[in-house]
């Protein structure tokens, strides 16, 4: 039967076709968000009227049942039809025994100081926070994966009893981190030989074997001495395995391999990658030679002063460097301003001979062609690099050098 009904927090007496708002009922089979598991989604029916149930939390002794009315207008009083969202709430399940399974493998194989920091446990997926100095190491969560897969094979029965605190202190149960619990509690234990007993109010499989298969998708550092693991289990988990498979064969195809030889296909390009980078890199090298040399006659005097400014065709910012090097060395006093544009992307480098850096800085000269460029760059009073976005620009900024070499002489 029906209670209560909150809209936007106030008590109302009845919620309209199109309202959302929270249903509160004198009983319930959806189970409200707590320790760490997801509240249950399902609807709440009666003739003529149908409301979704989006989420149930818990407060103040309460379940809310967060509602969207579909048809129908409901009313306080009302007697409703409860119906669960059952795929939800089963692989909600499948996922909350699985991290009681992880929890004890994870302190079976790195010792009784790992905890529970937190948890988030749904349909999707399950989250487990534990206390722990330092990363794991792939063996160790090979060990830890395969450990609570061997429990889920042996499909042992899952049971539950209600007892006192102290009763279950002494069956060894332990509590879940943030969990308050009453005078009577309820212990759960799974896997063979006692393996996991906890107190634990949540929904579980009947026997480990439901789980199916446990995929442990990744292991990081959340906060300093914790760590957190993410997994799937059951169709989720196969859908993970699957979803690698393939990309392996996608790889392999690329590769021209199989699946007994792609990491020696892979290693391999990745050596003859390796070689062709380097030759890259001595071509460039070459090339800004030979640049330098060549575009040395087009730099004008300013004041005395050797003003060179223009763009280099296929250079990047590494090959730059070497040609700005080369120009110097070539004009012996010079301020340098050089472009190149790839990608519709402009990089930039300046340079300044260390006799002129006390009248011209490099950065400066970097920080107002760029910035006419749609960008930003700056550096030593020696050397400096940028870029910009507007390549259409570049023509007339690289013209207005000169001028800017003047006009800085003079100041």
């Amino acid at each position: 039967q029906l209670v209560a009904l909150l809209r936007e927090g106030e008590r109302v007496s009845q919620l309209a076709e199109g309202e959302s708002g929270v249903a509160i009922l004198d009983q319930t089979p959806f189970y409200g968000e707590s320790g760490g598991q997801a509240g249950d989604t399902g609807y709440l029916s009666a003739e003529g009227l149908k409301l979704e149930v989006t989420d149930t939390t818990k407060a103040q002794g309460h379940h809310l049942h967060h509602v969207k009315v579909l048809q129908g207008t409901v009313n306080v009083g009302d007697t409703l039809d409860c119906r669960i969202d059952n795929d939800v709430r089963q692989n909600t399940r499948l996922n909350h025994s699985a991290t009681h399974l992880l929890h004890a493998a994870l302190r079976n194989e790195l010792g009784d100081h790992v905890a529970q920091k937190g948890s988030l446990v749904d349909a999707q997926r399950l989250r487990f926070d534990f206390s722990n100095p330092e990363a794991m190491t792939a063996e160790q969560l090979r060990a830890v994966e395969d450990s609570v897969n061997a429990q889920i094979r042996a499909n042992a029965a899952v049971h539950t009893q209600l007892m006192t605190m102290d009763e279950a202190k002494n069956a060894g149960a332990m509590a879940l981190f943030g969990e308050k619990y009453g005078d009577e509690v309820r212990v759960l234990s799974m896997g063979e030989d006692g393996f996991s007993v906890e107190l634990c109010g949540g929904t579980h499989v009947q026997r480990t074997g439901d789980i199916g298969l446990l995929r442990i998708l990744s292991e990081g550092g959340l906060a300093s001495g914790v760590r957190r693991i993410e997994a799937v289990t059951g169709d989720n988990a196969l859908a993970q395995i699957r979803s690698v498979d393939e990309a392996l064969a996608g790889v392999c195809d690329a590769v021209r391999g199989t699946t007994d030889n792609v990491t020696d296909k892979v290693s391999a390009l990745r050596a003859a990658n390796r070689d062709l980078e380097k030759e890259l890199a001595r071509l460039k090298q070459k090339l800004a030679s030979s640049a330098g040399s060549d575009i040395t006659a087009s730099a004008i005097d300013v004041e005395g002063i050797k003003v060179l400014a223009t763009a280099v065709d296929g250079a990047d910012p590494g090959a730059l460097r070497g040609i700005m090097d080369q120009c110097k060395n070539k004009l012996g006093s010079a301020v340098i301003l050089l472009a190149a544009v790839n990608d519709d992307k402009v990089a930039l480098v300046a340079g300044v001979t260390k006799d002129l850096t006390e009248r011209v800085r490099a950065g400066d000269l970097m920080k107002e062609f760029a910035g006419r460029l749609g960008g930003k760059g700056g550096g030593r009073p020696d050397m400096a690099q940028g870029g910009g976005t507007e390549p259409a620009l570049l023509p007339a900024a690289l013209e207005d050098v000169p001028a800017w070499v003047a006009q800085t002489l003079k100041a």
